[in-house]
């Protein structure tokens, strides 16, 4: 049955982007044409005037809406290559070409780097002006926020020549990591018979419901990448040196200074926030341990995270997924509805579970072509449910700003998960209100509490991690024994001991987990947490109005690429999110879920 249901697993379409994969003459003349651009571009600027007046107004505003298409083109160029390299990490043309888009990314970057320079040197009045121009109307809070950044940067010269030295180097890391970690294999044993996977596929062994399967899953994951841990720790030591080295030039002091400002958001939230999160995590001492004792254990590790509870899961086929997510999401929206159905039937998922795939999941938007693709490997389980569920979430996020103007669609990490953890919300609580089978109910309840409980510990530990980690590379290069040890105690703290002691620690999972190598994005944890507690909060506005919500709902998502994080929430939510009222209630919200499932739990334990 499980065999039947992973075959069923689609791969996704992605020939009507560009035929014929890395090697698509049309993918390759669009590159050629992005170069020319590009190089257009550089030529024009050179002859632009230095003086924003009423002359060389309509000429910049002509040039800035040159450089925001090209910032489009290079955006679809990039998403298919993320394709083409985790639908098959051995694809060594498209690997080629990632390095290519890259490199032409930072020249565009330069550009950009150029626009920000000059910015800072016109009047207000004069800027004003040209926010007032046609076209660039619609994009004045991006480039107001360009010009604001801009005044906290390194003189323009110094700026281009860190972005050219990105390329070869700071991002480089971040590819190397990702070719290290998908050429990773295990060796698992099935039917006799012995069989190696990739890390990719290792990774639903994690959260079967045998715990010996969950237990040598983690072991040979953490095999696997103790083989290459002092690589690892080169590589993170190496980008964050260079991440360091930058803030330094600028005068920043705070490694948390960049995370924040992309996040268009105040340090008064994330505290607010966190704050929150520490005085009522507690309370899921009372699920841990309600969960020791229905699997019949004294000690809660690092696998039991994800364990599923109940003598039997029930399985779906990725067509009973698909389905089971567009009725429940259409019975809130039919747009959102609709968008699912057209997302799934015109195969934008790629969901096949097989060798040579990376590893875990995402959704890319496909701008120009207005569209989104999804990766993933399905695995039949509730788990794979929601996580398609997440995805879609994404990719009807995307949905809902492909008309806006390319600058207008660039929103922060924090309010990307609002639709994905929206979606996971909606399919839960929908699986559990159809549930009629005790075992059923229990995995469900165990499933949200297993959410909470990644969110409010498994990513703090990560932001632990990070902080201390950055104070401390300052001061020099770490050691892979060092950077467990910071590991371990930021996972001490975070799961307030309700880890074993021995052997409940992951103190390597600053190597296995990919989100502290993305170079793209500093700080890459906090924001699932901000969106897991902002996505209830909207959630239960959804809930107490109904469907009345969700033309609200869309235009608080279609705000995204055109606000502050704070003002995104009071406009729609009428909330202060530097406050802790609106975080103290959505916590309460999230542990509500405890005292129903301890109860459940003893029902059979």
């Amino acid at each position: 049955m499980v065999s039947e249901q992973k075959n069923s697993a689609p791969r996704w379409e992605i020939d009507s982007i560009f035929p014929g994969g890395a090697k698509s003459p049309q993918f390759a003349e669009f590159r050629q044409n992005i170069a020319k651009e590009i190089a257009k571009l550089t030529k024009a600027l050179e002859k632009l005037p230095k003086k924003l007046n009423d002359d060389s107004r309509t000429k910049w505003a002509k040039w800035i809406l040159d450089l925001q298409k090209t910032y489009e083109e290079l955006h679809l160029a990039g998403a298919f290559i993320s394709c083409l390299t985790s639908q098959n990490v051995n694809d060594e043309e498209a690997l080629r070409i990632d390095a290519e888009v890259d490199e032409m990314g930072s020249k565009w970057g330069m550009l950009k780097a150029s626009l920000e320079s000059w910015s800072v040197k016109q009047s207000n009045g004069e800027w004003k002006k040209l926010l007032d121009k046609k076209g660039v109307s619609d994009i004045n809070f991006y480039l107001d926020e360009m010009r604001t950044k801009a005044k906290l940067k390194m003189p323009e010269e110094m700026e281009k020549l860190a972005i050219e030295l990105g390329v070869n180097g700071y991002h480089a890391w971040n590819r190397l990591y990702d070719k290290m970690a998908g050429d990773l294999r295990v060796t698992i044993e099935t039917d006799g018979q012995k069989k190696e996977i990739s890390l990719g596929q290792n990774a639903p062994r994690m959260t079967d419901p045998n715990r010996e399967v969950r237990r040598d899953a983690f072991k040979k994951m953490v095999d696997a990448w103790e083989s290459r841990a002092n690589l690892a720790a080169m590589a993170l030591n190496s980008q964050a040196g260079f991440r360091l080295s930058i803030y330094k030039n600028r005068g920043w002091e705070s490694p948390l200074f960049e995370p924040l400002l992309n996040a268009r958001m105040k340090r008064e939230t994330i505290d607010a926030m966190w704050d929150a999160v520490i005085k009522g995590r507690p309370k899921l001492a009372g699920y841990v341990n309600a969960k020791k004792k229905f699997m019949g254990t004294d000690k809660f590790c690092w696998y039991d995270q994800d364990a599923p509870l109940g003598k039997s899961v029930k399985s779906y086929t990725f067509d009973e997924a698909g389905d089971f997510i567009v009725e429940h999401i259409g019975s809130f929206s039919e747009e959102m509805g609709e968008f699912t159905r057209i997302a799934l039937d015109k195969r934008w998922i790629e969901a096949e579970d097989r060798p040579g795939k990376g590893a875990g999941g995402w959704c890319s938007r496909v701008p120009i072509r207005k569209e989104s693709r999804i990766f993933m490997t399905y695995t039949g389980s509730f788990s794979g449910l929601s996580t398609l569920a997440h995805e879609l979430g994404h990719a009807y996020h995307g949905f809902v700003l492909k008309d806006n103007p390319p600058f207008a669609t660039i929103y922060p990490m924090n309010l990307a998960e609002t639709a994905s953890i929206f979606n996971e919300l909606r399919v839960t609580d929908a699986a559990f209100a159809a549930a009629t089978d005790y075992d059923e109910k229990l995995m469900l309840s165990d499933q949200k509490l297993s959410s909470a409980m990644s969110f409010l510990s498994n990513i703090h530990a990560r932001f632990i991690f990070d902080s201390r980690f950055y104070e401390e590379r300052k001061k020099g290069v770490l050691t892979k024994d060092q950077l467990n040890e910071m590991m371990r105690q930021a996972q001490k703290e975070a799961f307030f001991g309700i880890l074993d002691e021995k052997e409940g620690y992951h103190p390597l999972f600053w190597a296995s987990k990919l989100h502290f190598f993305i170079t793209g994005a500093p700080f890459y944890n906090y924001p699932y947490t901000f969106g897991y507690l902002f996505a209830n909060g909207v959630y239960d506005r959804a809930i107490k109005e109904g469907k009345a919500f969700a033309k609200s709902y869309r235009a608080l998502l279609a705000d995204t690429g055109r606000m502050t994080t704070e003002e995104v929430a009071k406009k729609h939510l009428g909330v202060d999110l530097a406050k802790p009222e609106f975080w103290r209630d959505a916590v309460s919200r999230v542990l509500a879920d405890v005292e129903p499932f301890v109860k459940l739990a003893n029902q059979k334990s």
